[in-house]
């Protein structure tokens, strides 16, 4: 079953594919918690099942830029969604990982090591958007932008320190404008086939 779903995205339309990509980032964007304080296993569960949607769409939609750029993008926001999921089981109690089990400030300090591999995807999708023009450039940049804000996370004080608004408002910006674009204009169907077509060749 799970091969047969995998397969019906590939094949479906880059515009779909896009358009799907767009709603599960809306979710996202509803449902995910900024912390501990919002955190709860119901949008905990939406919000990383839709990022694992977004990062399989995303590589979907990006792959004939680089298929090698587009695998690292999407194996790191699925690195982001293991941390997360290990940091809610033990948050939740579910699993206890560690000993500090429902420590809000333990789920606080790994959402922020998370943010290292996430941050890490949205550099890698601004540069693939940039490289390819399948969606306006400047979606691009602010997607690295953001992406460059969340690495700050990889010393968790500087970026506890910067978090608002240096690396809130570029996120939002970022990602904001690409699911907007995404779900009102798509991508450039007839650029995308033209990259498709020309990395048939090199990937056989």
């Amino acid at each position: 079953m799970r091969s047969g779903m995998i397969r019906q995205i590939s094949q479906a339309s880059p515009r779909f594919k896009a358009s799907i990509a767009g709603l599960l980032y809306v979710l996202i964007f509803v449902a995910a918690p900024s912390g501990a304080a919002t955190a709860t296993p119901t949008n905990m569960s939406i919000t990383l099942v839709c990022d694992i949607g977004v990062a399989l769409l995303f590589y979907e939609l990006f792959k004939p830029v680089s298929r090698l750029v587009a695998l690292l993008a999407a194996i790191s926001r699925l690195v982001f969604v293991a941390v997360m999921a290990a940091n809610a089981l033990n948050y939740f109690g579910f699993v206890p990982v560690f000993e500090s089990a429902h420590s809000p400030a333990d789920f606080n300090t790994l959402y922020g090591i998370a943010l290292v591999p996430f941050g890490l995807h949205c550099v890698l999708i601004g540069t693939l958007i940039f490289k390819s023009s399948l969606l306006p450039r400047i979606i691009g940049v602010l997607m690295a932008l953001a992406g460059l804000g969340y690495l700050t996370f990889l010393w968790p004080p500087l970026g506890n320190d910067l978090f608002f608004p240096y690396i809130a408002i570029p996120g939002v910006a970022g990602e904001g404008s690409l699911t907007l674009w995404l779900l009102v204009m798509g991508v450039d169907v007839r650029r995308w086939t033209a990259l498709a077509n020309a990395s048939r060749p090199a990937q056989r």
